[in-house]
């Protein structure tokens, strides 16, 4: 079980990621397409194409960790899905321009790795401190109704 502080912030790479990458493959990925510092201390969360493989990235003050899982049967849903969906079918697409990052809780994320999607998921409305203009540049899920 991982055990994650609700100050660490969860990042999930959007577009498919090749599984082979290893330490620096993935570093690389957090520092140019996260954009992100992948010595925050925060978890980066990056999936194969199938949806049935995750890989996360984490400094552990002295050095990276990757925790990697394969499910045996199903596949994962990040929230950004519903979205990708919209955009390669017939219907409007919510966002025109999709972010390669969402960032989501970290209760969120041992939901995720549960298999729950988070678009069920229903949340009673909490204060939420409004967005900085540097925040918003990352697709944030908002936390009171889940795409």
């Amino acid at each position: 079980m991982l055990s994650i502080s609700r100050t660490t912030r969860v990042f999930l790479a959007t577009e498919p990621t090749d599984m082979r990458k290893g330490f620096d493959g993935l570093f690389g990925l957090v520092e140019n397409v996260i954009n992100e510092d992948p010595f925050s201390g925060h978890l980066f969360v990056f999936r194969n194409a199938r949806r049935d493989r995750l890989k996360v990235l984490w400094w552990d003050r002295d050095g990276l960790a990757i925790f990697y899982k394969r499910l045996e049967k199903g596949s994962y849903e990040f929230p950004t899905d519903r979205t990708m969906r919209k955009l390669n079918g017939s219907t409007k697409p919510d966002v025109q321009d999709p972010s390669p990052r969402c960032e989501i809780r970290a209760d969120e994320l041992a939901l995720l790795l549960e298999g729950i999607d988070l678009g069920s998921v229903k949340r009673r409305p909490r204060y939420q401190r409004p967005l900085t203009a540097e925040s918003k540049t990352t697709a944030v899920v908002p936390h009171a109704s889940l795409p």
